[in-house]
């Protein structure tokens, strides 16, 4: 029922939003000069300027990314529309140009290409940890939510990965959403053999994410034969699960989204209190309990940063997620979200960007 309604909300938004924008793209001079006296043929042109729009951004980009685009126009003309409603009580005067629809094109589109550039390039964020345990000095890259296909391909997994490896990682960390429900077989494929030729002293490990095994067999390829890729080329795959390299245990939870799980607890039974506990989760939505163990360090994705404003406030007041980025700690455990890699369907970050992580752990020898 829930479903339902969003779905007629969204619907109903649309709609409404449309009828509003036709109405404010009449406005601008070209269209009143072609249209003259006829009101309704001006809302027509616009409305043809709108669905045409619409119709080119989902053939660039997607259907959804056509929608971000359509709820931003709306908003920044709403936007104006007050701000100059506000000018005219205030002054009584009407502006001779159409400064609301240029200010509102001008902003929307200025807002949405920082956001598409902050989606498509990829920087790097640094965090120093120190611990009381023995592990020297421990690099750990964390990478997170490739969605191969989105934002790059295998090839362009593999250019960044090569850019990871100068930074000398001890360990390569992928917490989850590896591949995408619409990941071709031959990007993962060559994802894999990337990460397979890569050479660090502890290795590749992979916990899954919501999307690795695929909503809607769509792709060409299987989760059985995703897993077999990955192990066929080296990367260890923990599905609550947990290694021990050293001084070091990882562990490896599955997805959070999908069914029962073991409690962290449960799989940290028997690790000894003076290994370092590194924990892959994918969704940052166990805090409380994780924080409650022996575990020292958690690295998530998922949130994508919380992907443009205000999506990430939106999941933290609904309780979806634990955090949506960054750093914090709890009763000594350690977490880092990061914000991906690249991105989920669509091509734009606001608010965040895309990243990988590398985390330097410096603990006595």
């Amino acid at each position: 029922m829930i479903y339902l309604v969003g779905l007629v909300l969204i619907v109903l938004v649309g709609l409404l939003g449309s009828l509003y924008l036709s109405n404010a793209f009449s406005k601008f001079r070209a269209i009143r000069s072609l249209s003259g006296e006829r009101k309704w043929l001006g809302r027509l042109i616009g409305f043809g300027l709108l669905a045409g729009g619409f119709a080119l951004f989902t053939w660039l980009l997607s259907v959804l990314d056509a929608a971000i685009i359509l709820l931003h126009l709306l908003f920044a003309f709403l936007l104006y529309g007050l701000v100059f409603r506000i000018f005219r009580r205030k002054t009584g005067e009407q502006p001779k140009r159409n400064w609301q629809g240029w200010l509102a094109l001008l902003t929307a589109g200025v807002y949405l290409l920082i956001g598409y550039f902050q989606c498509m390039h990829v920087w790097k964020t640094e965090y120093a940890l120190s611990t009381e345990k023995a592990v020297g000095e421990l690099r750990i890259a964390l990478l997170a939510d490739s969605h191969l296909g989105t934002t790059f391909d295998g090839e362009g997994f593999a250019a960044y990965l090569e850019e990871i490896l100068q930074e000398k990682p001890d360990l390569i960390a992928i917490s989850g959403d590896f591949v995408d429900d619409d990941t071709r077989r031959r990007d993962m494929q060559l994802a894999c053999e990337a990460l397979g030729k890569a050479e660090t002293p502890y290795g590749v490990w992979f916990a899954y994410g919501n999307h690795d095994k695929g909503y809607f067999n769509s792709r060409d390829f299987s989760a059985e034969e995703l897993a077999r890729t990955m192990e066929e080329n080296g990367i260890h795959i923990l599905e609550d699960e947990t290694a021990e390299l050293g001084g070091i245990c990882l562990v490896g939870r599955r997805d959070a989204s999908s069914g029962p799980r073991k409690e962290l607890s449960a799989l940290l039974e028997g690790v000894g209190t003076d290994r370092y506990v590194i924990v892959l989760d994918h969704e940052p939505t166990d805090f409380e309990k994780e924080a409650a163990t022996d575990a020292d360090l958690v690295l998530c994705g998922h949130t994508h940063g919380g992907q443009m404003i205000p999506l990430g406030l939106v999941g933290l007041w609904f309780g979806n997620n634990d955090r949506e980025y960054g750093y914090e700690t709890r009763n000594g455990t350690e977490f880092i979200v990061t914000s991906g890699i690249s991105d989920w369907a669509v091509h734009f970050k606001t608010g965040t960007r895309s990243e990988y992580v590398m985390i330097t752990v410096t603990g006595s020898r």
